[in-house]
């Protein structure tokens, strides 16, 4: 069954049906018709509307309901200043080190980091977390969709590299070689006191746009379809915690440490992991 799906879409123009699948969610209809849209939603995958900061009925597209932000405290931060923590909601997907600069994508298949960040300065870029850790985490349609700084520091630049639209649930991350380098992705680039960090945000068929909070950039968005690049003179300081970037359905995060990050050996493939939980085992 999945390689047959894999197959239909593989003749689809997934890219094109996003925008389109984007455009309608953007769409405000009328309030009974947009509440009876979002509890079903919310019915069918399990979404705890409970955390949210405002109630169902207040959100007037069904996108600033995927994209909501949760009521003050629901996501603790752990504490310590070097002790990194998760920038999203969501599944361990893969785990691992940074060996001869390959990433795990699952069992088989590897992709290296600079072919992931993509764009002209890819190995300057991947050269700096060499012998480093990486986390990928899976968002389901349930978790919530908004991308937080895993440690304090500055935000030094980022990249967005335009690209096709995959699924990145099981279907693709099987199917897809090198998945998450071929699809849309825009990169954020942190200096923290831990060293240098990456924070990968992974575009997904259907919807697939990745906004930026701290710039203007949205990917799948015609106005960018060749890659963007930029380093700021004056870096953006951002705290743990902070948030980041907005996922407009299914994505990825594959968020890359540089050497002296160790992720706790109970980050397991499969295991769920919230916004702000520590990645460290012991406190720093």
């Amino acid at each position: 069954m999945a390689e047959l799906t894999y197959n239909v879409l593989k003749l689809l123009p997934r890219n094109t049906l996003s925008r389109m699948v984007g455009a309608a969610c953007r769409v405000n209809a009328p309030r009974p018709v947009m509440r009876a849209v979002i509890r079903t939603f919310a019915r069918k995958y399990g979404v705890d509307a409970a955390e949210a900061e405002r109630a169902i009925e207040d959100y007037p597209t069904f996108t600033e309901f995927f994209t909501r932000r949760l009521k003050p405290g629901a996501r603790p931060i752990a504490q310590a200043e070097l002790l990194p923590v998760s920038p999203v909601d969501g599944t361990v997907g893969e785990i691992g080190e940074i060996v001869s600069g390959k990433l795990l994508q699952a069992k088989g298949k590897h992709y290296t980091l600079a072919e992931l960040l993509g764009g002209p300065q890819a190995e300057e870029d991947a050269a700096q977390f060499a012998g480093g850790t990486f986390l990928t985490i899976y968002l389901a349609p349930y978790n919530y969709h908004r991308i937080h700084a895993p440690l304090g520091g500055v935000i030094t630049g980022y990249i967005n590299v335009p690209g096709t639209l995959w699924p990145v649930n099981a279907v693709g991350v099987r199917n897809v070689e090198r998945l998450f380098c071929v699809n849309e992705r825009l990169t954020t680039f942190l200096t923290t006191p831990r060293g240098p960090c990456a924070v990968v945000a992974v575009g997904a068929m259907n919807v697939g746009r990745i906004r930026a909070i701290y710039d203007d950039v949205v990917t799948n968005a015609r106005r960018t379809r060749a890659v963007q690049r930029r380093s700021y003179e004056k870096p953006i300081p951002v705290e743990k915690g902070g948030e980041l970037g907005i996922f407009e359905m299914g994505s990825t995060v594959v968020v890359v440490f540089s050497p002296g990050v160790k992720l706790s050996p109970s980050l397991q493939v499969g295991v769920s992991i919230r916004l702000g939980a520590p990645l460290e085992e012991a406190a720093r």
